[in-house]
């Protein structure tokens, strides 16, 4: 039976350690390190302590465990995303920066979509930029449900895109070996395009270019926005 995980550290009111060696700051961006490096399997407190030299006993007088840890690298991470240098910008252009660096966040730590989509999103960090897609939609002319529903397809968009494409490209690192497989399913479709003729026209297996897919679904998932407005 799966045991639901602990409440999320922010709900609990951090206690002045005994011993400030380390620090909440220090442990989590030693966390950030080890799951770059190893993902979050390879997360465990020993390592993490180890990381720090120091006793996994002694992170426990900062944090209540792993949980609370993925959290506080999670809002680390996610402080990377920029919400300045938007002025003057439209909605629609401020929002397209703001995806397109969050999607740069996403690939520079691979484990970070998968634990912002599975965990709750309360730190600082994560709290800003939910003001800042919120404000600017609610700006624009979205209210309520459209408002829920317009954030929640960007927001999913970009981690769902940028989840895809790391697991692609951890899978196929080198360029030869990708356009290889691309190739091959590309032939496997248009040999049987009278059973599938749309997909043998136009599914495009070959496209490599995960930047153009990218800004095109973006802008299309705008457009459905923006054609809401004043409806």
């Amino acid at each position: 039976m799966t045991r639901p995980r602990p409440p999320a550290v922010w709900f609990a009111e951090e206690k002045p350690p005994r011993k400030p060696r380390l620090s909440r700051e220090r442990i989590t961006r030693a966390a950030v390190a080890l799951l770059d490096a190893d993902g979050v399997e390879g997360l465990t407190m020993r390592r993490l302590a180890a990381r720090l030299d120091a006793g996994a006993m002694s992170l426990y007088e900062y944090v209540g465990g792993k949980e609370d840890v993925l959290d506080l690298a999670v809002d680390e991470a996610v402080a990377e995303i920029g919400l300045t240098g938007t002025a003057g910008l439209t909605w629609r252009e401020a929002l397209t920066r703001q995806l397109i660096e969050s999607r740069r966040v996403m690939r520079r730590h691979p484990w970070l979509p998968a634990l912002m989509s599975t965990r709750p999103l309360l730190g600082p960090h994560a709290l800003a930029g939910s003001e800042f897609f919120y404000s600017l939609l609610q700006g624009a002319g979205l209210e309520g449900p459209r408002l829920t529903a317009a954030v929640g397809s960007l927001t999913y968009y970009v981690q769902g895109y940028a989840a895809t494409e790391n697991s692609w490209r951890t899978l196929h690192r080198a360029p030869d070996t990708e356009a290889d497989v691309r190739g091959r399913a590309q032939e496997y479709i248009d040999r049987r395009k009278e059973l599938y003729p749309t997909l043998a026209r136009h599914a495009e297996l070959g496209n490599d270019d995960f930047d153009g897919s990218f800004a095109l679904g973006l802008h299309t998932i705008l457009d459905g926005i923006e054609a809401q407005l004043g409806t």
